[in-house]
């Protein structure tokens, strides 16, 4: 009996226990979130959060503040090079003008003259020279001059200072054989040929043709040769042409018969006088590289302007 109430406890026992078991297998699950909510703050979410923290570090800062410094070191030294440079200009502003231009750093005018553009110098404000002459092109000038029977005779080398002059120059009395040049011409012999050719191959034709009537040419009357000026007289601009013996004014043509033959506006002239103008007129740019008639502007209202003087690329205007 006490066997089987031992067994019966035992049994007992052993279920009691076997029930007391269950309870902790039950609540398993629950552990479960718990292992879930420990790694939620564990995540690598959180853990990212954390290095921008890192990336905030002032490292990148500091190096901007350098790059600010550099600048600033190269800055301080190009200031004393500028601080030079303004004490020498300050101190010698009418200086930096004449010295490099004219060459003469003891005047202090040609700074300010040097400064204008060339047409608004004067003739002294522009430094010019006279053009040297080939003894042996001067010898075939006039050697063709000769030839055409042009009265003149050499004379000594013009020079009026400022550029104005000629070095082999030459007084022409006779534009061609019987007809006289008034008054005597001093010119470069390049321009008397040009005269001479354009009276032979072109006036005198013309006149023939147009006014038979009136006989040959027996004068030239000029208005200007050499003279050592500016264009049309100005105060300032360019050399005239006339300054370096390249150009002559012809004024009126002088017949046997009838009146002079003067140089005037004939554009809208229908006579055969003004046929005759307006036929040397074009035909002088076949023999000068500058034409003017009383039809290109005011300042040749009286007289043809005629010179040789040499353009680039063999270029003339004739109006």
């Amino acid at each position: 009996m006490r066997k089987l109430s031992t067994l019966a406890i035992l049994c007992a026992a052993t279920a009691f226990l076997a029930g007391a078991r269950l309870p902790p297998q039950g609540p398993m699950p629950e552990p479960r979130p718990d292992a879930g909510q420990a790694t939620s703050p564990a995540s690598p979410s959180s853990e990212k959060a954390e290095p921008p923290k890192p990336e905030e570090v002032p490292a990148p800062q500091p190096k901007p503040k350098p790059d600010v410094k550099d600048p600033q070191a190269p800055a301080s030294s190009p200031p004393p090079v500028p601080q030079v440079a303004p004490s020498k200009s300050g101190s010698a502003e009418p200086m930096q003008g004449p010295p490099r231009p004219p060459g003469s750093p003891d005047s202090s005018q040609p700074p300010t003259e040097e400064g204008k553009p060339p047409g608004e110098q004067t003739l002294e404000e522009q430094h010019l020279t006279i053009e040297p002459e080939s003894d042996a092109e001067h010898a075939e000038c006039t050697a063709a001059l000769q030839s055409l029977g042009v009265v003149f005779k050499d004379t000594p080398r013009i020079d009026d200072g400022n550029g104005c002059g000629i070095d082999k120059p030459i007084i022409v009395s006779e534009a061609l054989p019987g007809i006289k040049l008034k008054p005597e011409a001093t010119i470069r012999c390049p321009a008397a040929l040009a005269l001479a050719r354009w009276m032979k191959d072109s006036v005198i034709p013309a006149a023939s043709a147009a006014l038979p009537e009136q006989g040959r040419i027996t004068t030239v009357n000029q208005a200007t040769s050499y003279m050592c000026r500016l264009r049309n007289g100005a105060g300032t601009g360019k050399i005239s042409e006339h300054a370096r013996g390249n150009a002559i004014d012809i004024a009126s043509f002088h017949f046997e018969k009838g009146e002079d033959v003067a140089v005037r506006s004939r554009r809208e002239d229908s006579t055969l006088t003004g046929a005759f103008q307006r036929t040397v007129s074009a035909a002088g740019c076949l023999y000068f590289t500058t034409v003017l008639d009383p039809e290109s502007d005011a300042a040749h209202e009286t007289h043809f302007h005629l010179d040789v003087i040499e353009r680039k690329g063999g270029y003339r205007y004739c109006h």
